[in-house]
């Protein structure tokens, strides 16, 4: 009899119709495939369980967050082989159960149920995050960023650098994580046009880099926002250090709950991903409520690419089960449409896609660089997740799967005079 990873071979391929580019190595130790290429490694047949009972993406996330599953070699050229396999192919239980209906794919799934043991479902690993009922209340929308974000600020610590910023970095040639990170935040400072004495809120303020930045350099008063509690007490530690009380002060609150407006000027950098389509336009009308006439949002969003018929869009199943729950991605033509129903006027839009991809390779490398501390600090299955997410979204933004991008509004008085310089961008100095 064949050995297991000829075996698993050849099924995938009939499966598939297509060679795979990658090596297999399996439970009895057996090999097989191209040499050289990165080795996906199925450490036991529990992995077959997984995906024999949520074939595709998701079946595949469980088998590697559980450890049953795992690639052995460069990972990103591992996963941009599987990319092409799995993800852009869109297989899922239904585009599977069509492809059985073909007889050399019926035979190969039925070797492949050879190779399973008992067929019994596997439970999920207990990182996941379970399904919700209602999205984009102030209850779940508070449980889905617990979910992401209250995993320890020592693990964020390690992996975001002393920067603290988790958003998108901005580079220069030669520069370092904390380097990028503090022009990103001084970008969005000029952007914003801070002066002294003027009053900012600063919507999901995560660890406080972006206010500590604002009162310190700026002079600014600022009112930072979150839903997570780890992250409000790490922030008003580091905001009692630099003895800025007097100037920043962190809430645990929702931003549908801000009622002491008006600001001069709002950011919102990395939070909207978390609002919901149907929530969006109630999220832009809240800003441009809580803004002064003339004050001014910079909104800095991940966006998908748009799709030809957009109620077909799903959240990504991997990403929704263990990263970020109840999380989407709108194409940014969606979000400037609803900044403008919701009165604001888009003055600038920046595409800062591939400095995105620079930022998750170099916190996928602070995390491998402190593997076991980082186990330590979670789990195994949670770390695993952050170096697959991570490294995922470095290769999506890389090959312009989903872009990021700095959009500037203003709420324009009446009769119309912006208040913005007419060549806006000396703000990059």
């Amino acid at each position: 009899m064949a050995d297991a990873a000829s075996r698993l071979t050849r099924v995938a391929e009939q499966m598939l119709g297509v060679p795979l580019p990658l090596r297999i190595r399996a439970w009895d130790g057996s090999q097989a495939g191209p040499p050289g290429a990165p080795a996906l490694v199925i450490r036991n047949r529990r992995a077959l369980r997984r995906l024999l009972f949520k074939p595709g993406e998701l079946g595949l996330a469980r088998a590697w967050v559980a450890g049953d599953l795992d690639i052995e070699g460069d990972l990103y050229t591992a996963l941009d082989a599987m990319a092409g396999l799995v993800w852009e192919r869109g297989e899922d239980a239904r585009g599977l159960a069509q492809a059985v209906r073909d007889p050399q794919v019926r035979a190969a799934a039925l070797e492949l149920l050879k190779l399973l043991g008992p067929p019994v479902p596997p439970a999920p690993p207990r990182e996941e995050a379970r399904r919700r009922r209602h999205l984009h209340t102030r209850h779940s929308d508070k449980r889905a960023i617990s979910h992401h974000y209250d995993v320890g600020n020592d693990f964020y610590e390690m992996v975001l650098g002393p920067s603290m910023v988790y958003s998108c970095a901005y580079w220069e040639d030669g520069g370092t994580l904390e380097s990028a990170q503090r022009d990103k935040l001084e970008l969005v400072c000029r952007k914003l046009g801070l002066t002294p004495g003027r009053r900012l809120l600063d919507v999901g303020c995560g660890w406080g880099s972006m206010a500590l930045h604002a009162a310190r350099e700026h002079g600014v008063s600022v009112v930072g926002i979150t839903l997570s509690q780890e992250q409000a007490v790490y922030a008003r530690k580091r905001v009692a250090d630099e003895g800025l009380a007097d100037r920043v002060e962190i809430r645990v609150q929702d931003y549908r709950d801000v009622a002491d407006g008006p600001y001069d000027a709002i950011s919102s950098i990395g939070m909207a991903e978390h609002v919901g389509a149907e929530r969006y336009l109630e999220y832009a009308s809240t800003l441009h409520a809580l803004l002064k006439p003339g004050g001014r949002l910079l909104n800095h969003q991940i966006a998908r690419r748009p799709q030809r018929d957009e109620s077909a869009y799903e959240t990504d199943r991997f990403i929704d089960a263990y990263v970020f729950p109840d999380g989407e991605l709108a194409p940014l033509g969606t979000t400037v449409t609803q900044l403008e129903r919701a009165g604001f006027e888009v003055r600038d839009v920046e595409s800062i896609r591939e400095h995105y991809a620079h930022t998750l390779r170099r916190w996928v490398a602070n995390l491998e660089a402190c593997w076991d501390r980082a186990v330590r600090l979670t789990s195994p299955g949670r770390a695993r997740v952050w170096r697959l997410y991570m490294a995922a979204c470095a290769l999506a933004f890389e090959h312009n799967r989903i872009g990021v991008n700095q959009v500037l509004a203003v709420r324009t008085p009446e009769p119309g005079a912006s208040g913005l310089p007419l060549r806006p961008r000396t703000w990059h100095g």
